[in-house]
């Protein structure tokens, strides 16, 4: 997988948003993936769904 830094900010303004998420990453479970790196495991994270 492509190493993505992230973007460091204490504030996210996004239009258009359907709807959010907000889970801690895990290395095994059933459903939707999404790429992660492994250094967020056990992290909380906010998978943000959008009308684009």
């Amino acid at each position: 997988m492509e190493r993505v830094k992230p973007v460091i900010q204490t504030e996210l303004k996004i239009n258009g948003i359907v709807g959010f998420m907000r889970k801690k990453v895990t290395p095994f479970g059933t459903g939707a993936k999404v790429d992660c790196l492994k250094e967020y495991l056990g992290k909380t994270v906010y998978l943000v769904i959008t009308n684009e």
